[in-house]
């Protein structure tokens, strides 16, 4: 393992595919005129704005945090900025039974318009899990604009996330009422009492946030000072007085009747069962508010039995949220709790040759597996990609194996999902 990832020079198959199309394909490194060059590149890619220099200084800090990497055309009518960009860095995965795994977190992967269909994506990514392996990170995440590149790279979709909207005229509180009591606090204090917060609430599937992450849902970036003074923020406190969530949200205009505004939750995170009622209850219970609305949610949000009706409580756009990407099967095997014991030889294909096998997993009464390379006849074969999907505990292999993911036996597929199969489904809170 690297003594520090960000060192780890760029991917040498990556580097000539790339070369042999006259493409430069380099770390950024510390030149702040290739730095900014790059974050212009990316927005660029993401169909954003062109940022000011206030909003070139406020990202430049991410640069000493990540291994960042730009691809240059010397041909291009403008060939200081990257026709192509990808920043990565590791952190923790949540992993079902409250422990955690290294994972390579990718970010920022974009292709200039005019660079598309020349495997550019291909030697980005390619390159990342490479690089990934060559730090001794067994596993690689990402969350994705377009769903169907990723497979093709053996990332499999993980976790789910959904949107709720929630009728605040129907949906009367019948949940339960803490004794704790929610404040009004200013927006930039949840920079202070908030990770802590956040990093008790974090469930298996999600990653840790980065610092600049609290500036963006907080709207603390200078650059954005104007297009943020509307946030609010509150905090719970239980009874002891000790704050054990919060929630960041802002009341949106109503343009004919002052009595629907709209609500949009930023952020909602809660520590506690207690914390989670009472933010909601607050949320729910505003005055002049018709409709809350909340992103990144979990499939499967309390929030819901809380209300008289159901019906108020509408559940849209649920997608694909985090994608995983298995790079050493025994180390992801043996990383999480499994639900039930069990013993199973699973046959794992890997087109890239990452990660490919036949395995045995044994797992005993407390939930923890041993995983050996084995020549038995496999019970489940399945490509990397569903066994990553499988790993945090948030699809079920008998409905894979009816859509053809992977195949087996009923009796090895029915022990795997019983294996397998958390009760509460993976969740990750935000984009990356």
């Amino acid at each position: 393992m690297h003594a520090d990832f960000r060192s780890i020079p760029t991917d040498p198959a990556s580097t000539e595919a790339l070369a042999r199309q006259g493409l430069r394909y380099e770390l950024v490194g510390d030149d702040v005129a290739r730095q900014d060059a790059l974050t212009q590149a990316a927005a660029r890619g993401f169909y954003g704005t062109e940022l000011e220099q206030a909003g070139l200084d406020e990202r430049r800090p991410a640069f000493a945090e990540r291994r960042t990497i730009g691809v240059w055309d010397d041909s291009a009518a403008d060939p200081a900025t990257p026709i192509a960009t990808v920043d990565s860095w590791t952190t923790p995965l949540g992993m079902p039974g409250g422990g955690s795994l290294e994972s390579w977190a990718i970010s920022m992967v974009t292709v200039a318009p005019t660079h598309r269909r020349r495997g550019i994506a291909r030697a980005l990514l390619e390159g990342e899990l490479r690089a990934a392996i060559a730090n001794g990170t067994p596993i690689a995440v990402l969350t994705v604009s377009e769903s169907t590149i990723y497979g093709r790279y053996g990332f499999g979709p993980a976790t789910w996330s959904g949107e709720l909207v929630i009728d605040t005229k129907r949906s009367r509180w019948v949940g339960p009422v803490p004794a704790g009591r929610v404040h009004l606090v200013p927006r930039a204090s949840v920079k202070e009492f908030g990770p802590p917060i956040e990093q008790r609430a974090r469930r298996h599937g999600s990653i840790a946030p980065w610092d600049g992450w609290w500036d963006r849902q907080l709207g603390l970036r200078p650059s954005e000072a104007g297009s943020s003074r509307d946030i609010r923020a509150v905090r719970y406190d239980d009874e002891a007085g000790e704050p054990q969530g919060f929630a960041v949200y802002r009341v949106k205009d109503a343009p004919v009747d002052f009595t629907k505004h709209p609500v949009e939750v930023i952020e909602l995170v809660a520590a506690t069962d207690d914390a989670y009622a009472a933010l909601w209850r607050y949320l729910l219970e505003l005055d002049l508010v018709h409709e809350v609305v909340a992103w990144q949610r979990s499939v499967d949000e309390p929030v819901k039995w809380m209300v008289a009706d159901a019906r108020a409580v509408l559940t849209r756009s649920v997608t694909d949220h985090l994608w995983a990407r298995i790079l050493d099967v025994p180390r992801c095997l043996q990383g999480r709790t499994w639900q039930r014991p069990g013993r199973l030889v699973l046959d794992v294909a890997d087109d890239l040759g990452l990660a490919g096998g036949r395995f045995a997993l044994e797992v005993d009464a407390a939930g923890t597996a041993r995983v050996t390379s084995t020549d038995e006849p496999a019970d489940v074969t399945l490509g990397v990609a569903a066994l990553s999907s499988l790993l945090l505990g948030g699809a079920s292999p008998i409905t894979m194996a009816a859509a053809g993911r992977l195949a087996g036996e009923p009796a090895a597929v029915e022990l795997l999902h019983g294996m397998a199969v958390t009760p509460t489904p993976p969740t990750l809170g935000f984009w990356f």
